[in-house]
């Protein structure tokens, strides 16, 4: 029989389940810089495993000894992406102090009214289109500086996190069979060998995603670098470097790049004799990162994506794409590993599903 007192005993106890979530999800917000953390020192052990299995069997390197050098040879390489920075920041500082937006309004304003003339003398009214959206009035190129600015500041912000993320990998590293071990002892006996075995593929596979995400950012890379060095851009290297990380952002990634590209390349001829070439220079640059952009859809990334995590490339483009719409962009950048872990477990637990079978038969 319900009585009055075991219905405020129901309340009494949702409400202490829903303060209990209320304080669990205030004190992960607090601490999701360590959240993030640890996700990063996670992917770094997936990509050094390899690196570490290699040492240990080809070099015969103990253990230890392999982690150690292994993590070195990526703080040397990080070491060695961020003196590039330093030119680029030296010579966009400079370039920003002499960047005379008011001019760089005019001379657009300036490049519309020639197009403008030339539709006209061919009977083509642009002038009344140009009115109606009051496109020459609101162009405003005061954000560029604004936008070099914070990424510059993030940029120099990040010494604490890299030393966390190091210090974090070494023990995931170094403790790895210790933290199984220890996962045994907790894990249910009914499903230990499901759960781990599923890890030991999701390590794998993930291991191999990671190391294709940076096979197809090298390959970028080298596209970005031949346009950037084509035309002459100042600091080609590092402006090259740049976007071609910034593809960790799957399909939104590419369109930032290419706005940072054509700010950047606008900033390298800011000096009066030079500004005559900005705008045709930069619209060869541009052209020449949507044909990198191009290969890298339909040819590498595909490739590299499909083959790494056993998925086919419709399927990683279904998954970004529903990922984008409901989680934005950070649902983007983890929609294939979150994916793989789900068809790994999905494998394990529920085998005979027809579904299942049918999404994890290269697994």
């Amino acid at each position: 029989m319900i009585t009055s007192k075991t219905i405020a005993n129901g309340i009494l106890r949702a409400l202490g389940i829903a303060l209990a979530l209320y304080i669990a999800v205030l004190f992960l917000y607090k601490i999701k810089a360590v959240i993030i953390y640890l996700l990063i020192a996670l992917i770094v052990s997936m990509i050094a495993s390899p690196v570490i299995r290699f040492f240990k069997r080809k070099l015969k390197f103990p253990h230890l000894l392999a982690v150690i050098v292994t993590l070195f040879f990526f703080i040397l390489v990080l070491i060695g992406f961020v003196m590039l920075f330093v030119p680029l920041i030296i010579s966009q500082s400079e370039n920003l102090s002499l960047l005379n937006t008011a001019q760089l309004e005019q001379d657009v304003t300036q490049l519309i009214d020639r197009i403008n003339s030339y539709f006209s003398d061919h009977n083509i009214d642009t002038q009344k289109l140009l009115n109606d959206s009051d496109l020459t009035s609101s162009l405003n190129f005061n954000f560029i500086p604004n936008f070099i600015n914070s990424l510059l500041g993030a940029l120099s912000g990040f010494g604490v996190g890299v030393a966390s993320v190091v210090f974090i990998s070494f023990f995931f590293l170094k403790d790895k069979k210790l933290f199984l071990q220890s996962a045994r002892k907790l894990l249910p006996d009914a499903h230990e060998e499901k759960i781990l075995n599923s890890f030991e593929k999701i390590n794998h596979l993930l291991s191999r995603y990671f190391i294709g995400l940076i096979l197809q950012m090298t390959i970028l890379f080298i596209l970005y670098l031949i346009v950037l060095l084509i035309f002459g851009v100042e600091n080609a290297f590092i402006i090259a470097f740049i976007t071609a990380f910034l593809n960790i952002i799957p399909y939104i990634g590419p369109l930032i790049a290419t706005v940072l590209v054509i700010i950047l390349t606008m900033l390298g001829f800011i000096a009066p004799d030079a500004q005559g070439d900005m705008l045709s220079t930069t619209l060869y640059v541009v052209i020449g990162y949507s044909i990198a952009q191009v290969i890298d859809n339909n040819v590498s990334a595909p490739l590299i994506f499909s083959n790494s995590v056993n998925s086919h490339p419709l399927e990683i483009f279904l998954v970004i794409l529903a990922s984008g719409f409901v989680f934005g962009i950070m649902g983007m950048i983890v929609a294939v590993p979150l994916y793989t872990v789900i068809k790994v477990v999905a494998k394990e637990f529920f085998p005979n599903n027809p579904v299942v079978r049918m999404l994890t038969k290269d697994i």
